[in-house]
């Protein structure tokens, strides 16, 4: 069980603000503790040897390290920006208080110390060096790339478990066995599409194109898509344009076309679907996949329904589904506030490593590649790396289809 001081945050103004200053500062813990029941000889006159019980786990010690940024925040001055990433922090930390609240439920003690890193890695420094995460079983966060960067010789000097809540990074940049990659990497949303292409689509009458602008950003997404279609057992025609614009001079009718569009600008994005659209209603068969960005985008969706488009993603809700309705229901009562993205996914997070130390204790991390999880925004289906740590490997494809987004598979 868990016995919480920390008080629920709202939003009311200053006093909004001087609870999450009280609420952050405190840590949560309740020790159990069960004596085992004392021994008796067997028989008179004689001594029986009694074998030492092994150490019983009774408490997970969990370190929440998070950007409130209070330091900087003055809310007659604050731009929505600022309040937007304070925001964010919150939403993830009473996400992920009710995941461990939920997890206590099955009968292991936890403390659960959170600190505001301030989003700067001085900070972390700080807690550091006052010896703060030393006895934890886990650390969470930071949240953003470089505070992860910059807790990696610490996390594999004390050989303590990190991990990466929200980061979409490459684990390959951090290099740390010790990491556990929660997010999806680009790469992974790669794979996803060109196995789901492989496994529908027929080489001989195929035509996979790459609308891809050539830009920075753009060719993150464009080059694993190269590497893994090149890879794969079956060999499809594989063009890249610029834009769709250069792409129609060249197409032949009686083919089947996958477009993949790399880009997620915006102003590229829009007049791209109503040039597809276009070349569609001209009688080509043509399906879309789209950027993994695009699905908090807002584009048309009469649009991306009519060119059938797909999109690979990492989080989707279905609100319909009887978990999340008492998920909601609860973050309500707890906090008086409706769950965000960021709330639905620190419940994930906490409910499942939660789950994880009262199942198997502190030895946790040898079940981590072995059991998946059905969250209320993804999946967790973890791959170990001997050099890069574990990876979160579970991804959804999802598409438009009757004014609606729906997962594929």
């Amino acid at each position: 069980m868990i016995s919480v001081q920390n008080h629920p945050l709202q939003l009311s103004g200053n006093k909004y603000w001087l609870i999450i200053c009280i609420a952050f500062l405190f840590s949560a813990c309740s020790p159990k503790i069960r004596k085992p029941a004392n021994q008796k000889p067997e028989g008179q006159g004689k001594e029986k040897i009694v074998e030492k019980p092994a150490e019983r786990f009774t408490q997970a010690n969990i370190s929440l390290l998070i950007p409130f940024r209070l330091n900087e925040i003055n809310l007659k001055t604050a731009t929505k920006a600022e309040v937007d990433k304070a925001v964010m922090a919150i939403d993830f930390y009473q996400g992920f208080k009710l995941g461990i609240d939920s997890a206590a439920s099955l009968g292991l003690n936890f403390k659960l110390n959170v600190y505001d890193t301030r989003d700067s890695n001085a900070q972390i420094d700080a807690l550091l060096s006052k010896g703060t995460l030393t006895y934890s079983n886990l650390v969470v966060g930071p949240i953003f790339p470089q505070g992860i960067k910059h807790m990696t010789t610490y996390s594999i000097a004390r050989n303590i478990p990190l991990v990466s809540p929200l980061a979409a990074t490459h684990p390959s940049e951090f290099n740390n066995p010790n990491l556990i990659s929660v997010v999806n990497n680009i790469d992974l949303h790669a794979a996803k599409i060109v196995d789901y292409v492989a496994k529908k689509y027929v080489p001989e009458n195929t035509i996979v194109v790459l609308i891809n602008p050539k830009t920075s950003s753009d060719e993150v997404v464009a080059a694993p898509l190269r590497q893994h279609f090149k890879a794969n057992k079956k060999t499809f025609i594989l063009q890249e344009y610029p834009s769709v614009f250069s792409m129609e001079t060249k197409m032949q009718k009686g083919k089947n076309y996958v477009v993949i569009v790399t880009s997620a600008d915006r102003k590229f994005v829009v007049p791209t679907l109503d040039k597809l659209l276009k070349i569609k209603n001209k009688g080509y068969d043509l399906n879309l996949f789209g950027h993994p960005d695009w699905i908090k985008q807002n584009y048309n969706v009469d649009k991306l329904q009519a060119l059938n488009t797909s999109i690979t993603a990492s989080y989707y809700v279905n609100y319909r589904s009887p978990a999340v309705i008492q998920f909601i229901k609860k973050y309500r009562e707890a906090f008086k506030f409706e769950p965000s993205e960021y709330s639905f996914k620190g419940f994930d997070i906490g409910f499942y490593f939660g789950k994880l130390f009262s199942e198997h204790g502190a030895n946790y991390l040898k079940y981590l590649s072995k059991e998946k999880y059905e969250g209320l925004h993804n999946s967790f289906d973890f791959y170990h790396d001997d050099k890069l740590g574990y990876i979160n490997t579970s991804l959804m494809l999802l598409r438009y289809k009757n004014f609606a987004i729906n997962i594929v598979e």
